[in-house]
């Protein structure tokens, strides 16, 4: 029986894992790349920096 919890508990890890992934690849594919727009508009390039750090942040969660 603990074995069947600890298969079903790697199962939803494994799939919380791949959520995760696609969450930071929607975050550089919209808010990132928006930003890298927005900040080439602005001049501004803490906008762009601001958003890759989120990202980067996100990404360390992930891998602790």
């Amino acid at each position: 029986m603990s074995i069947d919890i600890l298969t079903q508990v790697a199962a939803i890890n494994k799939t919380l894992h791949a959520v995760s992934l696609g969450l930071i690849e929607d975050h550089i594919a919209h808010c990132v790349v928006g930003a890298a727009h927005e900040s080439e508009a602005t001049g501004d390039p803490a906008i762009v920096q601001a958003k890759v750090k989120e990202a980067s942040d996100a990404i360390g969660r992930l891998l602790r």
